[in-house]
């Protein structure tokens, strides 16, 4: 099958995986081994030297993460990919794979918790320093860059903000000094391809829409196998320069008969190899079930999200509603632009009362799970300041999106006028009505 002919819907169900050649299975098998055998020393010797790609040992790389990898490189339109434990191990390996100490990377302020705690001190601990600038203007780029900048990072659909990120314009910047665009595109697979827009890598929490049931911790990686790491070397001196972990080999030469991998591959046997962050087989194989339907999880999610949007801003007593379709301005003219079918399954919102009012809009809902994830086929709800951005300082949190009062919805598959009476149950008792 040529899978530049086929759509995104067909390739989450065929990319990467036909058959089992020795048992004809059509479901990707779980290959739950740690070693795998080799023909002979010279096969051997020969992967080690990557003169070939193949199996060695599943910390590194294994059957059935193999084919996760090639399926999701393929919805982004990527050349590989490369799976993680987890979101936050693929953001830490996508700015470690080209920075080191004394270099930095230029970041927007509007991050995940998460996200932002690993930049902000983590990345810092290891001598790599995270300038934050505002994604509303993509100059502040430009203007935060110098000779140690080795890298650019923003999230597609920042939560919480949710203001689409100008993904075309700050990777034409990134482009003139030699500096690659990486995306996070966890709240929008299939909605958005950034790397069609010309970011140089993306990666996804594979835990939550990839994945879909809220079963496996999973990240990914994937290059886009465009971005020149040669034209300036001495932007790029982790692709560049001899590595001693190789022998002195020089990734951008080193990789040349087996494609435009350089960064996927260095990050395989440099980063995984070493760090381990490996995906477990079992949740490859988990994460799979969930890539299969991704695109009719996607449509659902959305048209769920746009409905509530519209009752929340109808609402009395909602002060605010936080949702491209409620955005104006170049806000919502990026969202039109980079997001095709829908604008994902998140939605935030204050309510009059501030903070008291959201808890006990929290404690009164009774089908919307309280939990710390999104993405998932139930509806979720959580309250951020309290919760996943409580590690940031007061100003962190306001520079992120987060104030006091502010509630964030995961709308997940459940029928719509289930998911409408749970909130307004919770509102009623929330608002004292």
């Amino acid at each position: 099958m040529s899978e530049r002919a086929l759509h995104p819907e067909t390739l989450a169900i065929h990319a990467g995986w036909r058959a089992d050649p020795s048992t004809g299975s059509v479901a990707v098998p779980i290959h739950q081994t740690t070693s795998f055998q080799f023909r002979d020393a010279d096969h051997a010797a020969s992967l080690f030297a990557l003169q070939e790609l193949g199996n060695i040992y599943t910390r590194i790389m294994n059957p059935t993460t193999d084919v996760l990898e090639k399926r999701v490189a393929a919805l982004e339109g990527g050349v590989g990919a490369l799976a993680v434990s987890s979101g936050q191990a693929a953001s830490a390996f996508a700015v470690q794979n080209l920075a080191k100490a004394g270099d930095n990377i230029v970041s927007s302020i509007a991050l995940y918790g998460g996200t932002y705690n690993l930049f902000a001190n983590t990345l810092k601990d290891q001598g790599i320093e995270v300038r934050f600038v505002d994604p509303t203007d993509p100059e502040a780029f430009r203007k935060a860059t110098d000779e140690r900048t080795r890298a650019y990072y923003a999230e597609t659909l920042p939560n919480p903000k949710l203001e689409v990120f100008p993904i075309a314009e700050v990777a034409a910047i990134g482009k003139e000094f030699g500096i690659p665009l990486i995306m996070d595109n966890t709240a929008a697979p299939l909605l958005c391809r950034p790397l069609d827009h010309g970011a140089a890598i993306v990666m996804h929490s594979t835990t939550k829409y990839i994945g879909g049931h809220g079963t496996s911790i999973g990240g990914l990686i994937v290059d886009g196998g465009t971005f020149d790491w040669e034209a300036n070397p001495e932007r790029q001196p982790m692709l560049n320069t001899p590595d001693a972990s190789y022998h002195g080999a020089v990734w951008t030469q080193a990789v040349k008969p087996l494609g435009p991998i350089a960064y996927i591959l260095r990050a395989r046997v440099i980063l995984l190899r070493d760090l381990g962050s490996a995906m477990s087989p079992f949740n490859a194989f988990q994460i799979l079930q969930g890539v299969e339907t991704v695109a009719l999880r996607i449509e659902r999610h959305c048209s769920n999200t746009q409905k509530v949007a519209d009752h929340l801003a109808a609402r009395k007593g909602v002060s605010r509603v936080i949702h491209p379709s409620q955005q104006t301005g170049e806000a919502r003219a990026r969202a039109d632009r980079y997001m095709k079918g829908g604008y994902s399954g998140l939605l935030g919102f204050e309510l009059e009362g501030g903070v008291e009012a959201g808890r006990k809009f929290i404690d009164a809902l009774q089908m919307f799970y309280h939990v710390a994830n999104l993405g998932d086929a139930r509806s979720l709800a959580i309250h951020p300041a309290s919760t996943t951005h409580s590690q940031l300082t007061a100003e962190e949190q306001v520079a992120t999106g987060v104030t006091p009062g502010y509630v964030r919805l995961s709308i997940g598959l459940e029928h719509i006028d289930d998911i409408l009476a749970d909130l307004e149950g919770a509102l009623r008792a929330a608002l004292g009505e």
